[in-house]
């Protein structure tokens, strides 16, 4: 619940791609002996998500505390696991914070960012780092069908976001968090060596 009382935002973690330029599922890596999709699990739960769902497709993960959603459309990009998580919500889900499994910087300050924005009245989140929006992004129900409409292709809810400008709340997380991400074994080996 969230501190209004109201039920709290679900978690949504992307983690469904095969990793090509990594060579290996990015859900699969390990980051200080920790999985990238149990790490993001984590993240989402411990900013005040509830329940969290992970859209898996390209290897077959089992993760505690997260009910995981199967994508078999996986390999036509991150827009169709966008709109199989959503599709999977709770019917009583007040709205999403939207993850990717290859961030293993975002925090969970940050998340819990998103969530104050929306008990706020915000009606779209999205996580600003140098004043450009990045992820994770909130949705509020109402918004659940138009940004699945939206997703094609390797955007997942970037069209939606850029059509509806006026619903979109920033909200600076420089401090708290990043948005590099894991794409290549070389980003894999940044990672390591910075501990």
């Amino acid at each position: 619940m969230s501190r209004h009382g109201a039920r709290s935002p679900a978690g949504l973690l992307l983690a469904a791609g095969e990793g090509s330029r990594l060579g290996r599922p990015k859900a699969l890596v390990e980051l200080d002996g920790e999985r990238l999709v149990d790490r993001g699990v984590r993240t989402l739960r411990d900013g005040g998500c509830a329940p969290v769902l992970v859209v898996a497709g390209a290897a077959q993960v089992e993760v505690i505390g997260a009910v995981v959603v199967p994508n078999p459309d996986w390999r036509d990009g991150m827009g169709s696991s966008l709109r199989a998580g959503l599709g999977a919500l709770p019917p009583a889900c007040p709205a999403v914070v939207v993850a990717l499994v290859d961030q293993p910087k975002v925090t969970a300050a940050a998340v819990a960012r998103l969530i104050a924005a929306h008990d706020a009245g915000a009606e779209v989140a999205v996580a600003t780092y140098g004043g450009a929006p990045r992820n994770p992004v909130l949705l509020r129900v109402a918004h659940f069908a138009a940004a699945a409409e939206a997703a094609v292709g390797d955007r997942g809810a970037r069209g939606f976001l850029r059509a509806h400008p006026d619903l979109v709340t920033h909200v600076p997380c420089d401090d708290v968090a990043s948005p590099a991400d894991i794409d290549t074994p070389a980003d894999l080996a940044a990672f390591t060596d910075r501990g």
